[in-house]
């Protein structure tokens, strides 16, 4: 991952890399491996996780179509 610093602007670069890395979910791999955590606790996380991202793309698809009718 490559960070353009302008004008010697350490701290706008460091911003961005941030921003760029949250993104990328690199800080929450980083906290979910500074523990082990058993396969049957994964699975359920990984589980709610996929219930949670498809409620939230029901939710976003029925409010665009409340907007455009």
């Amino acid at each position: 991952m490559q960070v353009q610093v302008r004008d010697n602007n350490v701290e706008q670069a460091l911003r961005a890399l941030k921003k760029k890395l949250q993104r990328e979910g690199v800080f929450r791999e980083m906290k979910l491996k500074q523990h082990f955590e058993k396969p049957s606790v994964k699975k359920a996380r990984e589980k709610a996780e996929a219930v949670r991202r498809s409620r939230k793309l029901a939710r976003k698809k029925l409010q665009r179509e409340s907007m455009v009718s």
